[in-house]
């Protein structure tokens, strides 16, 4: 059978290319195997990378000992821990689109017959499965695996702990000592950051939507288990180029289903629905925010892992992992188990013998809540959706009404936020931070985190266009569209106008009438983006709005 990889290896014609990859030390019996693209995104700037090219040798390895050669290509990545709470966060989510680009470009450009994707941390494992499946050659995921916890004053901690460190130490919590502790234990080595953020939710969904092997989502980085898997990525890969089950055959409207089920079972980031309706318009599958809320109301919430408890990532792990998550799910027949996964193997065939072994997933007869971790909310300054982590959401906070205080950046609201200028009962409105008004559609967990440090998570909310982390906790409601720099009603809301927030109806909603808003609306001229030059500039000009998943326009 005829391999993609004879465009570029194969006939006379080929002499030249034959060449550029002797020149390279390859041999003439490599070039006769099928050549795997191994994309990898080690660097020295993101802790969820560092270990990358362990996991990118350990992937050759296995593709070498199931008859393959494969060929090593870098992706870049943002640490969205260091970009955070200033300029640099604008580029992170538009860097997903960059990393898509680029994997179909190298992948079409030397013409591989299959790619295994090496990333770990938030954009980037979406970014690189939107490219494969664009392509839709062969492809399986292997990530790096979660960080453990940090270990501070005897009590497990993540990332977001210190965040929230951060607005304790402004109000004068804890004190500069107190701090420290947090900054030199809270991160104790390699891996994606230890809670249910957006990268460990999205390594996570990759197994449950079957382009990831079992064991993805949870192995830690440091364990042994993870350089196996790493091997068995290598041959798995090998397995579907045999038998062409590409991408698309994988990701589809079922399977996306079932990662959507995993996504409300497991309580993971916001950013999750951005990513994965960006994942289905790649595989030409149609989803929007009206199925979000059809499986979140029918999907029990089993676990909740910091930021929404004291669990984490290792401890979801030793409970059995996403496998024994799927099983649970499995008993009321709320995922599809007959398809295909990067294994070989049916999902039925994954969850046989899977189980659960600790309380950090309950059962699904007695789960955390009887609807999902995420909910999508409506109203007339979302007229088009927004999106709260639900399960990370104190019961006092569920339902709240509150005057609106009004930023339309970020730098703005936090300067207030750690002046001690918010009030118990305030909603905080972040605005002209979406896709297009940031640019960039920045993460804040800044804001978020800081008012958990004040104690302030359970009285205040906070409403914005732009996103929160998966670090974020609270009645934090993002994604709010239309946007303000696309003419949404949150770029008409003023001062100390009532916003009406509840939860449990995924209403939200400002006391303004159609009417004023009207008004309102014959004097208002959305704010330019603040970055005018540059690739994030042609960004705003092409993104999409959040409830289609930031994606780029082709029109």
């Amino acid at each position: 059978m005829a391999k993609r990889s004879d465009n570029v290896t194969k006939g006379v014609e080929r002499a030249p290319m034959r060449s550029l990859f002797y020149a390279m030390g390859y041999t003439k019996e490599e070039l006769e195997r099928p050549l795997i693209g191994v994309v990898s995104a080690h660097s020295e700037i993101v802790p969820g990378h560092i270990n990358l090219d362990k996991i990118t040798e350990a992937v050759k390895a296995g593709v070498r000992m199931a008859g393959g050669t494969p060929i090593m290509f870098p992706s870049i990545g943002v640490c969205d821990g260091i970009a955070m709470g200033h300029v640099g966060m604008k580029y992170s989510l538009a860097s997903r689109e960059l990393i898509a680009d680029s994997v179909e470009t190298m992948a079409a450009a030397h013409q591989f017959d299959g790619l295994v994707l090496v990333p770990n941390c938030d954009k980037i494992v979406p970014g690189m499965v939107m490219g494969a499946v664009r392509l839709d050659i062969p492809a399986v995921v292997c990530s790096g695996g979660p960080m453990m916890s940090g270990l501070v004053d005897g009590t497990e901690a993540s990332l977001s702990k210190i965040f929230e460190a951060v607005g304790a130490r402004k109000a004068g919590i804890i004190d500069d000592a107190g701090l420290e502790e947090y900054e030199q234990n809270i991160c104790p080595g390699c891996g994606s950051c230890s809670g249910m953020y957006t990268a460990n939710s999205m390594n996570c969904l990759c197994e449950a939507i079957g382009i990831a092997l079992p064991g993805n989502g949870t192995i830690p980085a440091v364990h042994s288990g993870r350089i196996m898997l790493a091997k068995h990525a290598g041959m798995a890969i090998m397995d579907l180029v045999e038998k062409n089950i590409t991408a698309r055959q994988i990701i589809n409207e079922k399977s996306i289903r079932n990662a959507v089920a995993c996504d409300m079972a497991l309580g993971c980031s916001t950013n999750s629905v951005l990513h994965l309706l960006a994942i289905a318009h790649e595989a030409g599958v149609e989803l929007n925010m009206e199925i979000f809320n059809e499986i979140s109301a029918k999907t029990p919430n089993l676990c909740h892992l910091a930021p929404a408890g004291g669990t984490h990532m290792h401890d979801l792990n030793n409970a059995g992992g996403v496998q024994a998550v799927l099983a649970e799910l499995n008993k009321k027949n709320l995922i599809d188990t007959s398809l295909i996964t990067a294994n070989g193997n049916t999902v039925a065939e994954n969850i046989k013998n899977a189980r659960v072994k600790t309380d950090a997933i309950k059962p699904i007869d007695k789960p955390f809540m009887e609807s999902g971790g995420l909910a999508i909310m409506w109203g007339n300054i979302a007229q088009e959706g927004s999106v709260v982590k639900r399960s990370a959401v104190a019961p006092e906070m569920l339902q709240h009404t509150g005057p609106a205080r009004v930023y339309n950046s970020e730098e703005e609201a936090i300067k207030d936020i750690y002046e001690g200028k918010i009030n118990d009962g305030d909603v905080v409105v972040i605005r002209y931070e979406g896709p297009k008004g940031g640019p960039g559609m920045r993460e804040m967990l800044n804001p978020t985190s800081a008012l958990a440090g004040m104690k302030k998570d359970k009285t205040v909310a906070l409403i914005t266009d732009g996103r929160f982390s998966g670090a974020s906790r609270g009645a934090s409601i993002g994604h709010v569209c239309p946007e303000a720099a696309s003419g949404g009603n949150i770029g008409l809301l003023k001062e100390g106008d009532i916003i009406e927030i509840d939860i449990p109806a995924g209403k939200l909603n400002a006391r303004v009438s159609d009417e004023e808003f009207a008004e309102r609306r014959k004097a208002y001229v959305p704010r330019e983006p603040n970055i005018k030059s540059g690739w994030l500039y042609r960004y705003s000009k092409m993104v999409g709005p959040a409830s289609k998943g930031a994606i780029m326009l082709e029109d």
